[in-house]
């Protein structure tokens, strides 16, 4: 006879069934044991899952059969970051980490610097928000400010807990964390938004099986892990995600927990539940650095991933404010890239390709080869100085690498295998395009075609102009893009926007269908953020992060359109060479009159975060004490003055809100005898996201 259960036995039953589940993932794929097989863990699952299907309002956010699950998604929705998800500046010799080492130095004369050291693993990063304990939240890098929303696909990877491990007092002790810390910890673990960041993987073995098993269904190969690991998390289809097996190591606690260095992050991190890579390493100097990086460059191959490089971290965590960011790019840590991947090949061509910005780049045209999963036919030759260096020649045998996403490049040159038909090549004096005189300018290595009419930079700024990272009108790539200008449709920004059907239709490998598409397209992107507009107008020197720092100074176009120098000089890291471009660049009358047909076309420039939550924080008033330590109080009070709140010096009975970091002054104590709202950095950041 069967045995009947209360409905609280079976509650019961299923919150064993979790417990023992998330035990031997925890053990398998965070710290690599095993204590039952892999046959007896489904059993477990299989158990679970049945029973949460009589019963489900048992089920909750963090069960193990929450991983996989939930309707195909129509298109990923956009994340706003916390705090910057920032990329890093990469180096390749011990002499350029150490010239990195004395540029910080000088910054913080009076500080002893030491440094974490860790593998730089070649897969994506992520972003993974817990609140109360639960995982809520996952995203993409994106651009750095603004991401992609994929929980659903991340909740495929057992590597990442959907609920945080809760620490003993003892074990955080351990770590020197004093009780003030130790309470805070378990409070925002229990009661609170906790964010780390890892990277998503897809280890060596997996890749393999997976090409093994496209190639049996005859269809084309994944180019290599880091590429399947992107492509992985970014499919719609969360079951799709969850037969890749990608796997995720986290290598940064952004909360302020009470950490005091970057060693201490990783130590919470594995306390958490998450998966470190344990042989990351405390580097006393640059020696012990030198050391850790030559024993990986050596050991690579023995890993189970694919690994680039190391990451250098100032470790203590204090010091990472004081040093701050330049752009997109910390100053407190740096990527020592690993020699990259070479092959052998031949160049059959040296041709110049012009910029959008004028500059002349000699391109080495090669045999084609393949080199770390990519079939390679040019290599950058930089300019004429690197090119006499080499000594290159069109016919000569060259060694080219390729180092992450580095543009593949002319290493060596194999003079002993020459033949005597190799055929030297003569810079240009003139543009190759519009047969304009080449210029040099003063502390500039390139040369320049002083012509901005000329052709190939026009086409270059149309093809910026329509770039994903810019209008991002899908489908407009070079090739078309070239056809509209030879067959003079477009000739500026603005007429892609008087296109219409009927002119695509005579054109090469157009139908009606395909021109549908990019009139829809281009439509489509007549509505645009602020920074993206900003960014596609190709203004020199000014990149994605300048972009989205002049959209967030200004708020909206027209006060930049109007800006002058000085203004300009206001924002932090842009400095007179680029606020003189800018300015410039809206003095132009050709530039003007595009700007107007534009807006005459329908392009609407908005900035979401301006539209959506420029008046939540409208006159209410902030005090400032203390040191911050995932943003600075630079950052703080911009994104203050941005949501419309105030920033006062002192505290009164007039003030909201009191922001209190680490060692805060007399300013704390007033606002406690005052009564004063006071917040911690989590709670601020919390308050800003919502």
């Amino acid at each position: 006879m069967k045995q009947r259960y209360t409905k609280k036995e079976v509650k019961e039953m299923i919150e064993k069934l979790r417990e023992e589940v998330n035990y031997h993932r925890h053990l398998y794929h965070v710290l690599d044991k095993q204590e039952i097989s892999d046959a007896a863990l489904d059993s477990l699952k299989n158990k679970l899952v049945e029973l949460e299907k009589v019963y489900p309002e048992f089920i909750t956010p963090d069960s193990p059969s929450q991983r996989v699950g939930g309707k195909p998604l129509d298109k990923f929705e956009k994340v706003e970051h916390l705090t910057p998800m920032l990329s890093l500046q990469d180096v390749f010799s011990f002499n350029e980490l150490s010239a990195w080492r004395d540029r910080i130095q000088k910054l913080i004369p009076r500080e002893k610097i030491d440094y974490y050291a860790e593998l730089k693993m070649d897969g994506l990063a992520v972003s993974l928000i817990y609140k109360n304990g639960i995982f809520v939240e996952g995203s993409t890098r994106g651009n750095g400010m603004i991401g992609e929303n994929v929980t659903q696909n991340l909740k495929t990877i057992e590597a990442i807990p959907l609920r945080l491990r809760c620490p003993s007092a003892k074990e955080l002790e351990q770590e020197d964390f004093d009780k003030k810390e130790i309470e805070k910890i378990l409070r925002l673990i229990n009661n609170g938004l906790i964010e780390v960041r890892g990277e998503a993987i897809m280890s060596r073995q997996v890749f393999k099986d997976l090409n093994i098993e496209l190639e049996k269904k005859q269809v084309p190969l994944l180019a290599n892990p880091r590429n399947a690991a992107a492509g992985s998390i970014r499919q719609l289809d969360s079951s799709i995600t969850a037969l890749r097996k990608l796997d995720c190591y986290i290598y940064a606690v952004i909360t302020n927990l009470g950490q005091k260095t970057h060693k201490q992050e990783h130590n919470i991190a594995k306390l958490l539940g998450f998966k470190i890579f344990n042989q990351n390493k405390y580097c006393r100097d640059m020696e012990e650095l030198e050391n850790f990086h030559k024993y990986w460059e050596k050991h690579i191959e023995e890993l189970s991933f694919e690994s680039d490089g190391v990451v250098a971290v100032v470790n203590d965590i204090a010091l990472h404010n004081k040093l701050g960011a330049i752009g997109k790019a910390p100053r407190w840590m740096i990527a020592y890239k690993f020699p990259g991947k070479e092959a052998i090949t031949t160049v059959n061509d040296i041709i110049i390709q012009v910029g959008r910005t004028g500059v002349l780049t000699p391109v080495a045209i090669l045999e084609a080869t393949q080199l770390g999963g990519v079939t390679i036919n040019r290599a950058t030759l930089h300019n004429e100085d690197e090119m006499k260096r080499l000594g290159v020649k069109i016919g000569d045998t060259v060694i080219i690498q390729r180092a992450g996403d580095v543009i593949p490049h002319i290493v060596k040159v194999l003079f002993n295998l020459r033949t005597g038909r190799e055929k030297d090549f003569d810079f240009p004096h003139y543009c190759p395009i519009c047969d304009t005189k080449i210029v040099k300018l003063e502390n500039e290595v390139a040369y320049r075609c002083q012509n901005k009419d000329c052709f190939a930079q026009n086409e270059g700024r149309l093809i910026h102009f329509a770039s994903k990272q810019a209008m991002n009108i899908d489908g407009l790539g070079p090739s078309i893009i070239k056809q509209l200008v030879e067959n003079g449709l477009v000739s500026d920004f603005s007429d892609f926007y008087f296109l219409n059907k009927e002119d695509l239709i005579p054109l090469e490998r157009f139908a009606d269908k395909s021109a549908d598409n990019l009139i829809k397209a281009i439509n489509q992107s007549r509505m645009v953020a602020l920074n993206s507009f900003i960014y596609a107008l190709g203004i020199r020197q000014v990149g994605e992060q300048t972009a989205i720092d002049l959209a967030n100074y200004f708020g909206n176009f027209n006060k930049l359109k109007k800006a002058n120098a000085e203004d300009l000089l206001n924002i932090r890291d842009v400095g007179p060479i680029v606020a003189a471009n800018i300015y410039e660049w809206f003095k132009n009358k050709n530039n003007l009159k595009i700007l107007d047909r534009l807006i005459e076309a329908g392009i609407e420039i908005i900035n979401p975060m301006l539209k959506e939550k420029k008046d939540k924080l409208q006159d209410i008033i902030f005090v400032l004490t203390g040191e911050l330590q995932s943003i600075s109080r630079d950052e703080a009070k911009e994104k203050i003055r941005f949501f419309g709140g105030k920033i006062s010096e002192s505290v009164s009975k007039k003030t909201n809100y009191v922001i209190v970091g680490d060692s805060p002054g007399s300013k704390y104590e007033r606002a406690k005898k005052l009564g004063v709202k006071i917040l911690d950095e989590a709670e601020f950041l919390r308050l800003i996201k919502n």
